[in-house]
C-alpha cells in the first residue's frame, strides 16, 4: 500500500514520526507492504481538516481553525477563536506561535486556560 501525506508546512519536523506511526499501524493491522510517501503539491490547507477532525482537535484540548483566513486577516486582526475548555469567546491571543508552527497560544479571559489555537492555513 502507498499512503501519502502533506505536511501543514514544508519543514514540519513531524513527518518522519507521522510516516512510522502511519507505517506502523497498517503493518500492525496486517497490510504486508507499506510505503509512506510525501507530497508537497497541493499545500495543505485548514481546509482539508473534516467537522469530526475539528471536533477531535477541540476535545483534545485544541481550538480548530473555524474556516479559511477571511478579512480580518488581511486587515491584521486576530480573528474570534473559541476556547475549547469552556466555550467562551472571550479569548486573548498571547503568542502568534504554540507548541508547533501550525498552532498559536491563546487564553480564555473566562476560565483563564491557556490553549494552543491551530492557524488558518
Amino acid at each position: 500500500a502507498v499512503v501519502t501525506i502533506t505536511p501543514t508546512y514544508t519543514g514540519c519536523p513531524a513527518m518522519d514520526v507521522m510516516a512510522a506511526d502511519i507505517k506502523k499501524e497498517l503493518l500492525e493491522a496486517g497490510v504486508p507492504e507499506v510505503e509512506v510517501k510525501m507530497s508537497l503539491s497541493p499545500a495543505w490547507t485548514t481546509d482539508w481538516i473534516t467537522e469530526a477532525g475539528k471536533r477531535k482537535l477541540k476535545e483534545y484540548g485544541i481550538a480548530p481553525p473555524e474556516k479559511t483566513a477571511d478579512i480580518r486577516a488581511l486587515k491584521g486582526e486576530d480573528p474570534v477563536v473559541e476556547c475549547p475548555q469552556c466555550g467562551s469567546k472571550n479569548t486573548v491571543m498571547l503568542s502568534p506561535f504554540g507548541s508547533t508552527a501550525c498552532k498559536a497560544l491563546w487564553k480564555c479571559n473566562d476560565c483563564l486556560e491557556p490553549f494552543d489555537q491551530f492557524k488558518c492555513l
